[in-house]
């Protein structure tokens, strides 16, 4: 057994992507994110639908449509395959955990 909220390195240069469970159907993985965001004028586009939950901290994301969401512990967030998003900020001093749910 293991703790989602746990086994985190002290030192994250880097966003952390750590694959939970992954098939042909779906992919489930924690991120974590430690003031990462999407680079500036970059979008995410994915082939498939994606559910993200805040376990630990806060983000926001930003749409391509214009559109900003902030998202604190327990905030949840279906984003349909093709929709065009990025992480615009998250919180730089502690550690976000995000669930996300990839399938379709």
């Amino acid at each position: 057994m293991k703790n989602i909220l746990n086994e985190i390195p002290a030192d994250l240069p880097e966003e952390l992507f750590d694959s939970l469970v992954k098939n042909e159907n779906v992919h489930i993985e924690r991120i974590v994110s430690r003031g990462h965001i999407t680079p500036a004028g970059q979008w995410l586009d994915q082939q498939r639908n994606e559910f993200v939950l805040v376990l630990k901290g806060a983000a926001k994301l930003e749409f391509e449509d214009g559109r900003v969401v902030s998202m604190g512990v327990g905030d949840w967030l279906e984003i349909p395959a093709r929709v065009k998003h990025r992480v615009a900020w998250t919180d730089p001093a502690n550690d976000t955990i995000w669930l996300a749910v990839h399938w379709g």
